[in-house]
C-alpha cells in the first residue's frame, strides 16, 4: 500500500512539476514576444532595436528548447524508475559483477555514461545551433569532443574514489552513515574550491596573468580600499569557447583569485570593469559566499538524513520500480544513491522562488556595496552593454523570472543603480 502511494505521489509531482513549468514558459514567451516591437524607455538610448530584439528572440529560443530537452528529461526519469530502466540495468550488472562493491560503482557509472548519452546530442544542438544561430558560439567541434572527454575523466578520477568512501559508510557505519557522510562531502566541497584555481580550471582554460598596467593598478586600488587580498589577476580564453563575457571569483581562502573573460575586458571601459569587480567583491566582503556554502552544507545534511531513513524503506523501492535485496548486509546502497538523486529535483522544484528571492536580496546588495566604492554610473553602463552582448532579455514574465533567475531584472536592478547615483 504503501509502495503504491508513493508511486502515486510520485506521478501527481511529475504532473504538477510538468504543468507549472510549461505555463511558466509559456507565460515568459508570450510576455517577450509581446514586448520584442519596443525597447523599454529606460534603455531607448543604450541598446538598438535590433539587439532587443535579438534578445527577445534568444530567449524565446532557449526557452523553446528548455521544455524539449524538459520533456525528454522527464521521460529518462519515468523509464529509469516507474518503467524499470533502472531495475533492468541493476540485473544486468549484477550477473557480471556478482554483489558487492565493483557491483554498485559500476551501476553508478553506467547511469552516468547513458545520461550523458542521452544529453550528448541536446548539447550538441544547443552549441551548434542555437548559440551558432545567435553569434554566440566559438567553439570548434574538436573542442567540444575535447571538454567532453576531460571532463568525464576527470569525473571518474574524483567521482568513483568519493562514491567508494560513501558507498562504505553507508554499509559499515551505521545508522548514523549519513552524517559521517555530511562532514566527507563538506570536506570535500571545501577541498575542490582550494584546487579548482590551480588544478581544476587550467584543463579547461588558459589563465594569464592581466597585463594591462593601468587597469591592474585600477583594481589594486579598489582591493585596497575594501580590504580584499587575492592571488592574483587573471585573464581566461572565454572566447575560445563563447562570445559570452563575465568575471569571477575563484578559490577559497589564501586561494583565491580573479578572473576576468577576456570577452568582457574587450568590451567594457576600465571604470567599467572596476565597477563589475567592485560588485564581486561586495559578494565577498559582505560574507555571502559563506553564507551560500553554510545554506549549501545545512540542505546537504538535512537531505542526507532524509536519504538515511529512504533507504531503509521497502515503500521508497518498491514505488519507483526497483525491487532491491534488502537483508541486512546486502543492501544496495548505489540504487538508494540514485533514486534519491532522481527524485530529489522533482520533489523540491517548487521551492524554486524561495532561493531565488535570497540569491535576488544578495544581488541587490553586491550593488549597494559597488555604488558604495565606485561610480554607480558605470556599473549600469556596464550592466546594460552586458546585457546586450549576452542577449540577456530587458523583459522576462516576471512571475516566470521570480521562479528561475537568480539575479534581478535588468529594469529593477538598474533602477536602484540609478537611485543611488543620484543620492
Amino acid at each position: 500500500m504503501y509502495s503504491l502511494a508513493f508511486s502515486i505521489l510520485f506521478v501527481s509531482f511529475i504532473i504538477l512539476t510538468l504543468l507549472v513549468r510549461f505555463w511558466l514558459a509559456s507565460r515568459h514567451i508570450r510576455h517577450v514576444l509581446a514586448h520584442r516591437s519596443a525597447v523599454p524607455a529606460e534603455f531607448a538610448e543604450k541598446i538598438p532595436l535590433a539587439a532587443h530584439q535579438k534578445a527577445a528572440d534568444y530567449t524565446i529560443a532557449r526557452t523553446r528548447f528548455g521544455l524539449l530537452t524538459l520533456m525528454v528529461n522527464t521521460l529518462v526519469l519515468v523509464g529509469f524508475t516507474l518503467l524499470g530502466g533502472l531495475q533492468w540495468l541493476s540485473l544486468q550488472i549484477f550477473q557480471v559483477t556478482g554483489p558487492g562493491m565493483t557491483y554498485q560503482l559500476a551501476l553508478l557509472a553506467a547511469f552516468t555514461l547513458i545520461s550523458g548519452a542521452i544529453d550528448l546530442p541536446f548539447d550538441y544542438y544547443k552549441q551548434f545551433n542555437l548559440e551558432q544561430r545567435f553569434g554566440f558560439n566559438k567553439m570548434s567541434k574538436g573542442l567540444f569532443f575535447t571538454d567532453m572527454v576531460k571532463g568525464a575523466l576527470l569525473g571518474a578520477a574524483i567521482g568513483l574514489p568519493l562514491l567508494w568512501v560513501v558507498l562504505t559508510l553507508m554499509a559499515k557505519a551505521g545508522d548514523l552513515w549519513w552524517l559521517y557522510t555530511w562532514i566527507v562531502w563538506s570536506g570535500f566541497q571545501l577541498l575542490i574550491m582550494v584546487l579548482y584555481p590551480t588544478v581544476i580550471a587550467p584543463l579547461f582554460n588558459k589563465f594569464t596573468p592581466l597585463e594591462d598596467q593601468s587597469l591592474k593598478a585600477r583594481i589594486e586600488g579598489l582591493m585596497q580600499r575594501v580590504g580584499f587580498a587575492s592571488k592574483g589577476l587573471f585573464v581566461m580564453d572565454g572566447s575560445r569557447r563563447s562570445a559570452h563575457g563575465n568575471a569571477y571569483f575563484s578559490g577559497f581562502g589564501a586561494a583565491k583569485r580573479i578572473v576576468f573573460f577576456d570577452t568582457l575586458l574587450a568590451r567594457l571601459q576600465p571604470q567599467e570593469i572596476e565597477a563589475v569587480l567592485a560588485h564581486e567583491l561586495g559578494h565577498f566582503k559582505l560574507k555571502h559566499i559563506i553564507k551560500r556554502i553554510a545554506m549549501m552544507f545545512a540542505i546537504s545534511l538535512g537531505f542526507l538524513a532524509l536519504l538515511g531513513y529512504l533507504k531503509t524503506q521497502p515503500w521508497f523501492y518498491d514505488g519507483l520500480g526497483v525491487n532491491p535485496v534488502l537483508l541486512p548486509g546486502q543492501g544496495n546502497d548505489a540504487m538508494a544513491l540514485l533514486l534519491f538523486m532522481l527524485v530529489l529535483p522533482v520533489f523540491t522544484f517548487l521551492f524554486n522562488p524561495l532561493t531565488s528571492i535570497g540569491s535576488r536580496k544578495h544581488e541587490f546588495e553586491a550593488d549597494a556595496f559597488a555604488a558604495k566604492h565606485t561610480d554607480a554610473r558605470d556599473l549600469v553602463s556596464a550592466l546594460v552593454k552586458m546585457y546586450e552582448d549576452n542577449a540577456s532579455t530587458l523583459t522576462p514574465d516576471p512571475l516566470h523570472s521570480a521562479f528561475y533567475d537568480s539575479h534581478p531584472p535588468a529594469s529593477v536592478r538598474i533602477r536602484q543603480l540609478n537611485l543611488a547615483a543620484q543620492a
